[in-house]
């Protein structure tokens, strides 16, 4: 038979257990598409972009991890001017924006349908921040077609920053790729 305060502990470890179940399952992957091998001349490396590999399986995202005044996200780098690895005109209006111009692109769960077009962030790493305004998605759904310039899609954390804001956060050039940070809405 338990006594109370054994019952208490078991209470509240059953709660933090729910609740850490619970905070882990708000963003599963939603399924995964088979990479094609582009076709000749397509999928920009520049960046160290990844490009779609033949029979390959990758994960897509429907959602994104919540939102806090400070999200953990991993910051990768992207050209958004015209001929650069980000393929096309940015999603929010579009337009091609300078690599010195402080630019992002969010994963699909946090571009959150473009309700965060043309707004500002705040990205903090390497003990400075920077404001970047939000012009585009980096598809967590879909990936591996001309679309997409034939990249995979994007995992469900990414800030695809403009040089612009790796400049501002004072990261050297040799570790510019992927880092983490931490993000919030400006």
């Amino acid at each position: 038979m338990m006594n109370s305060s054994s019952l208490l502990v078991l209470l509240i470890f059953a709660t933090f257990t729910y609740c850490l179940d619970a905070r882990l399952q708000v963003c599963q992957p939603s399924g995964k598409i088979i990479g094609i091998k582009p076709p000749p001349g397509q999928c920009n490396p520049e960046n160290d972009s990844d490009c779609c590999k033949q029979g390959k399986m990758y994960t897509t995202y429907k959602c994104s991890p919540p939102v806090t005044g400070n999200t953990k996200a991993v910051l990768t780098l992207n050209s958004f001017q015209k001929g650069g690895d980000g393929g096309g005109p940015s999603e929010c209006d579009n337009q091609y924006h300078s690599d010195d111009t402080p630019v992002v692109a969010l994963s699909t769960g946090w571009y959150s349908g473009g309700d965060r077009c043309l707004n500002y962030i705040t990205i903090s790493a390497n003990g400075k921040s920077v404001k970047a305004k939000v012009v585009d998605e980096c598809d967590s759904t879909m990936g591996c077609d001309d679309e997409h310039d034939y990249q995979p899609p994007c995992p469900n954390n990414i800030i695809d920053a403009s040089k612009a804001v790796w400049e501002a956060l004072g990261i050297p050039e040799g570790d510019w790729g992927d880092y983490d940070i931490t993000w919030s809405d400006a």
